[in-house]
């Protein structure tokens, strides 16, 4: 009843005496009983109250959420409050009036923030355009935030903005947009950029240069703003932007107004070539740009090249560039141009400090070049080219130049002041420029002793003018100078004039021996050999060389006997030296004969021996020890020299020097002879007997002369305990065990116990062995020794004395001899060890092989070891002694590490049978494991797989199942399997088993009960299709089992592809209830196969999740009727109703087109079906439709439509109910037009009160929910004309659709066809 119709009749109720107003009375309970106004009703009730003012009521209801919020309803508001408007838009998601709410209210931040919660796309460029009017600077925010955009995405082309405020030529806000809007400086965005920069160029460059300050852009037009840069007077940014050489050019022309700082800065980015053109170009341009020039040339000149920077200097005559170029880089260069260059250009510039201290102090330049430019400069101070002669020895060259110029003021200077170390090249020079020697002797005065004395005596005396000095050299003498070159000097001049040069040279204790003797060796030898002598080892080569050619022999005999220095007798004794015959011969004759030194005689001897001439050293020898004075006769040392030349010259002699010397080394030399290449065993051998060594002659007779004859001969004559030790020894390697076991026990020395116990083990001499084992436990405490008794005892079947040591006191390791005789074979022996042990384990091992078994049993118990009775079974099971095998197989099965290889050894001998009774025994031991029933389970699978399945089921929870599955598999035992792996909870493994092998595994009921608790989903796909190839009857049952848990559209797949979806209709039937498309398509499809229609129309009707045009289309062709139907039924569904009315109007289906059509709400449908009536004659359907589609069907079409064709009788119902309700709502006009003529009355009457149609009643307070809320005459919809009381003008037979009749509804008569 909530409708326009009843509001209005509310509103034109009068109100009743006393009592507030109908229309008042509506709203307060629909607002008393908590319910919310819709639409119009809201629409009715604000509108009042915006004309009254009444903000409090309408902020109440939008609290209280009473009015229903529309765009209507908020255009009205927005006359008393832009923020309730805004409230309202907001929840009537009108979203353009939102944001221009938030336009008005100057909250532009909001409206982004709004834009991307709703996803709404406006027209914002007319929005900002409107804005910009009103609000720049909110509109320049609004910009921007409209270009950050949602997740990074701009919600409006940056260049639409920079259009809408360029067009009202807001510059500052556009170019901080852009800012904003490029600070990400994208490649894609330089196009803007350029246009920011260019707009800024042209109106306000101060700006421009700013934002090229910032260096924010890079992607940029850069020749084209560097043109605009150029125009707008910023030469400096114009510079930096042009890469064209000439333009570059051109700008530089205007350096003036750039700082020197940017050009120097901006140089870098040029190429060498093009910064070496504009450095030129700005030379030639303006003189003024040379400290510019020189700047840039500083800094960047290794790239340059500062040969090229000279020459661009040069070629305008620059020298003060030059200079001052070079001068900032000359400390950092090495290049020699450079600083000749430099030198060059100061000497030019006048500045002779700068060229003197580069002379002085530089190391790079040319010396000869800069030293032939300042001779040819000819400088009036000749200082820079004394400095550069002296420091690169040019001293000859100077000293000509200036004596050849008359400087000689200079000559003194130099060599007094400057470098005095120069003086002798100097005078050099002067000599050869045959100068005075006056001037020569006065400038050595001036010198004194600064001047070296050496190379002044080299250079004067290369000329042969020594005498010159000579004043100068005694001047130096007697001021007490020691230089050797001072007295060489002098000493060369004594020769030369003989003034007592002898006498000279034996006394003066300063000069060079080698020096002067060299000097003396062709005027005197004599002199030289007095020169060379008096220096005493350091001219030994010269001394000897002189005398040996000059014949001096003698001489240097002498001094070879004195000086006693081996290094020079090496020299003259060498092979090399054709004069040593000469020389020895004096030796031997003279100078030795002479020396009563013993030192001499002995340096000179250990000469002769170095030197190998052991023949010449013999002689020397036999005539000092054996025939000169007794005090050389019995020097040890000689007669040791003697013996020792002997053997390595003369092998003859030494036996004869042996016998006659006594007072020498005896071991020593005993050695020697003994070693090799001399072998003189005979006569070492003697020394020792002569010298008591008797345990040294017995290793010479056995090691050396090899004879074990002579050797026991000469330990039978000693009688030591030491030569028998190293007789037995010797005989125990050579093999003689049984005669060394003798020597050992005469020498009572078991020192080599180890040895001979090894070597007699080895021959089997174990009686000999015992006698020297016995001998050694008196004075060895080792437990080898007892060890080897012990076993010495068995070897040779003496176990009573065996026994008897064994149970005395003893050290003997009685468990490794056990171990020895045991593995050898000697089981007796054994036996009786590990019983005295005692040893158990090995004493069973022992009754094994002695084939007592059942002793062996008793000693198992005793030491109860699984290695033992497994040795026990081993044996009796091969002996087939079972009795015994099953009583340590029981001790064995317990153990789980020993029970394979146990069940292993019965399998391969074959004893199936017993290995089963023994574990079947087994498991009644309290010891019993899971590897047993294992096992024995396992045992089954192989030999008796009747009782495995009765067993599995007695024993499952003691059995390693994983082991027996495989066991079972192995063995093709599938059933049982199964059974292990249910029990095992491995259920998928278990359904697989049972479909692999169907045959013997599978049952329906425990397959069902298994598949519910695997966990793999496919296999229930497997399932599916096991099912389909071997029990296709059971599948329903097998899906109702799983419907839960399987993916109902891959299990109806899977079925189509195999062609049986008929077959699992019950299940697709349980499934369909989740309108799943896949299940709803299958459905049809076995419906349209079996020509189910009303199945099939139940099943369209209530889901609808599948391809309805796919099956529409499939179904319009049909042949059955009613299958066509469905097809049009679907077509109404997807609001397909031309296609649905077309095919309901081939199958004569008039009725449903008639439905159709009204349900399309479309006018045009609805004329066209009544015309298709019209035009086929279908009277009876021309009424039913106008009927059907009253609300859609114009009047006046149907009354056209009727008169034409003659069917006014048929159409008549349908003009009356027209008629009729057209009747009415002229009534309605009319009392509304009454009621404002009334009031307009009443107004003429009272023109300054005001009486609402309906107020509250002052008297009852008001109504609940309005406060003092009047009602006045406000139209009742907005969107209604204000002529004829408040309704739309339209024509009189005209009827809005959706407008409900009074009358005739439909449902209110049908006619039946």
């Amino acid at each position: 009843l909530r409708t326009p119709q009843v509001l209005e009749q509310f509103k034109q109720a009068p109100p009743a005496p006393g009592q507030s107003a109908p229309v008042l009375t509506y709203f307060s309970t629909l607002l008393e009983a908590g319910g919310k106004l819709n639409p119009m009703e809201s629409v009715e009730l604000v509108r009042p109250v915006v004309q009254q003012q009444k903000r409090e009521l309408i902020e109440k209801w939008l609290k209280e959420d009473k009015l229903e919020c529309t765009e209507e309803l908020g255009d009205i508001v927005k006359t008393l409050e832009v923020r309730f408007a805004l409230s309202i838009y907001l929840r009537a998601n009108a979203h353009q009036k939102v944001i221009q709410c938030f336009v008005e209210l100057g909250q532009v931040d909001q409206i982004v923030a709004y834009v991307k919660k709703v996803g709404y796309q406006a027209d914002y460029s007319n929005l900002l355009k409107s804005l910009l009017l009103t609000n720049p600077e909110g509109a320049t925010n609004f910009a921007k935030s409209l270009l950050e955009g949602s997740n990074g995405q701009p919600l409006i082309d940056v260049n639409q903005v920079v259009k809408v405020f360029m067009e009202q030529n807001r510059l500052q806000e556009t170019t901080s947009i852009l800012l904003e809007a490029l600070k990400q400086n994208r490649p894609d965005q330089g196009q803007l950029q350029t246009q920011l920069l260019a707009m800024n160029l042209q109106q306000a460059p101060k700006v421009a240069e700013a934002i090229l300050q910032m260096n924010m852009f890079t992607h940029y037009d850069k020749p084209y703003i560097a043109g605009l840069c150029e125009k707008a007077g910023l030469m400096q940014y114009a510079l930096e932007h042009y890469t064209d050489a000439a333009d570059m050019k051109r700008v530089m022309q205007q350096a003036h107004m750039m700082s020197p700082e940017f050009l120097v800065q901006h140089f870098a980015k040029m190429p060498p070539e093009t910064a070496l053109e504009c450095l030129t170009d700005l030379l030639r341009h303006n003189r003024q740009n040379l400290q510019v020039v020189v700047q840039v040339a500083i800094k960047y000149h290794e790239q340059i090249g500062a040969g090229k920077i000279v020459a661009m200097f040069e070629q305008f005559g620059s020298n003060e560039g030059v200079f001052y170029f070079l001068g900032a880089i000359l400390a950092s260069s090495t290049d020699p141009d450079v600083h000749f260059k430099y030198i060059q250009a100061a000497s030019r510039c006048g500045n002779m400090q700068e060229v003197e201290r580069v002379c002085r102090e530089s190391t790079s330049y040319d010396p000869q070049k800069v030293k032939d430019f300042l001779k040819d400069a000819k400088l009036p101070d000749p200082r820079p080219l004394i400095y550069v002669c002296d420091l690169h020895g040019f001293v000859g060259e100077l000293t000509e130049y200036l004596y050849k110029n008359s400087l000689m003021k200079y000559i003194e200077v130099y060599v007094v002041k400057v470098n005095p170390n120069q003086c002798p090249i100097v005078i050099g020079s002067l000599i050869d420029l045959d100068c005075s020697e006056d001037f020569i002797k006065g400038l050595l005065q001036n010198v004194r002793a600064a001047c070296p004395i050496e190379p002044l005596v080299a250079e004067v005396e290369k000329r042969n003018r020594l005498r010159v000095l000579l004043p100068w050299l005694e001047a130096r003498v007697a001021e007490g100078n020691q230089d050797p070159f001072l007295h060489n000097g002098i000493a060369k001049i004594y020769i030369d004039t003989n003034r007592d040069p002898e006498t000279f040279l034996k006394t003066n204790q300063f000069y060079d021996s080698a020096v002067v003797g060299k000097y003396c060796e062709d005027r005197d030898p004599h002199l030289a050999y007095t020169a060379y002598k008096r220096s005493w080892g350091q001219c030994d080569a010269q001394l000897v060389e002189v005398t040996n050619k000059n014949g001096l022999f003698r001489l240097q005999a002498r001094y070879l006997v004195e000086r006693q220095s081996q290094e020079l007798w090496e020299l003259v004794l060498n092979e090399g030296n054709e004069f040593r015959r000469q020389v020895i011969d004096q030796v031997v004759s003279t100078a030795l004969p002479e020396s009563t030194n013993a030192e001499e005689v002995s340096a000179t001897v250990k000469a002769f021996i170095s030197a190998d001439l052991p023949n010449e050293l013999i002689e020397l020898l036999e005539k000092i020890v054996l025939h000169k004075s007794a005090d050389f006769g019995k020097n040890k040392n000689l007669q040791n020299l003697l013996i020792l030349t002997a053997i390595k010259a003369d092998k003859s002699r030494v036996m004869d020097y042996i016998n006659r010397l006594d007072n020498y080394d005896g071991p020593e030399i005993a050695k020697i002879a003994l070693g090799e290449p001399y072998c003189l065993y005979e006569e070492a051998f003697l020394i020792y007997k002569k010298h008591n060594l008797n345990a040294e002659a017995m290793d010479t007779l056995l090691m050396n002369l090899e004879s074990l004859e002579r050797a026991q001969e000469f330990a039978a004559r000693c009688g030591e305990n030491a030569v028998w030790y190293k007789l037995g020894k010797a005989q125990l390697e050579n093999g003689q065990v049984a005669e060394a076991i003798d020597s050992y026990l005469k020498a009572e020395d078991p020192t080599d116990y180890s040895e001979v116990i090894q070597a007699a083990e080895r021959l089997e001499i174990f009686e000999d062995l015992i006698r020297f084992l016995i001998m050694a436990r008196k004075t060895t405490k080792d437990q080898v020794v007892d060890t080897e008794l012990v076993y010495s005892y068995a070897k040779t079947d003496r176990l009573s004395d065996m026994e008897e040591f064994v149970s005395g006191t003893n050290t003997a390791n009685v468990l490794g001899v056990g171990d020895r005789l045991y593995d050898q074979g000697f089981f007796k022996a054994a036996k009786i060890l590990y019983q005295s042990i005692p040893n158990n384990s090995k004493l069973a091992s022992c009754f094994v092989k002695l084939g007592e078994y059942t002793q062996a049993v008793e000693a198992a118990k005793k030491a109860n070891n699984p290695k033992t009775w497994r040795e026990i079974n081993i044996a009796c099971v091969q002996a087939k002694q079972f009795r015994c095998a099953e009583i340590a197989g029981m001790h064995i099965i317990v153990h789980a590490d020993h029970l394979e290889d146990l069940i292993s050894q019965y399998e391969k001998d074959g004893h199936f049978e017993e290995l089963i009774q023994l574990l079947d025994s087994g498991l009644s031991s309290e010891r019993s494991h899971v590897g047993m029933y294992t096992e024995l389970a396992i045992l089954y699978t192989k030999y008796k797989p009747e009782k495995l399945m009765d067993f599995i089921k007695m024993n499952t929870a003691k059995l390693n199942i994983p082991k027996l599955i495989q066991a079972c598999e192995r063995h093709y035992l599938w059933q049982q399997a199964v059974f292990l792996y249910m029990h095992y909870d491995e259920f998928d493994a278990a359904a697989n088993t049972m479909m692999a092998h169907s045959a013997v595994a599978y049952s329906h009921d425990q397959f069902q009960m298994v598949l519910q608790k695997v966990s793999n989903h496919e296999i229930y796909y497997r399932a599916i299709q096991f099912y389909l190839e071997e029990n296709p009857m059971q599948l329903n049952a097998l899906l109702n089992t799983i419907i839960t848990k399987v993916d109902h559209a891959r299990v109806v797949s899977q079925v189509r592809k195999a062609g049986h979806l008929p077959l699992i209709l019950p299940y697709l039937k349980a499934a369909q209830q989740h309108n799943i498309a896949a299940v709803n398509e299958a459905m049809n499809d076995i419906f349209v196969e079996g020509e189910q229609f009303d199945e099939l129309r139940t099943s369209i009707e209530d889901f609808d999740n599948f391809d309805q045009i796919s099956l529409a289309q499939k179904l319009e062709n049909h042949e059955l009727i009613e299958m066509r139907r469905i097809s049009t039924l679907v077509y109404k569904k997807n609001k397909r109703y031309k296609q649905s009315i077309d095919l309901s109007k081939q199958d004569k289906m008039y009725k449903d087109a008639m439905e159709t059509a009204f349900e399309s709400g479309n006018p045009e449908l609805a004329e066209s079906l009544l015309r298709f009536f019209v035009e086929n004659d279908m009277k009876e359907c021309f009424a039913a439709c106008l009927f059907t589609c009253y609300d859609l069907i114009r009047p006046d079409v149907g009354m056209e439509l009727a008169w034409r064709k003659g069917m006014m009788d048929y159409a008549m119902p349908y003009l009356i109910q027209v008629m009729r309700e057209y009747t009415g709502r002229v009534d309605v006009l009319d009392k509304k037009t009454q009621k404002k003529e009334e009031a307009q009355e009443k107004e003429k009457s009272a023109s300054n009160d005001f009486v609402p149609d309906y107020m509250v009643n002052p008297m009852m307070g008001g109504m609940q929910g309005f406060g003092n809320l009047a009602i006045g005459n406000a139209p009742a919809n907005p969107m209604m004309g204000q002529q004829g009381g408040g309704f739309p003008q339209a024509s009189p037979m005209m009827q809005s659709p959706g407008q409900p009749s009074m009358m005739m509804q439909p449902g209110m008569m049908r006619p039946g066809f």
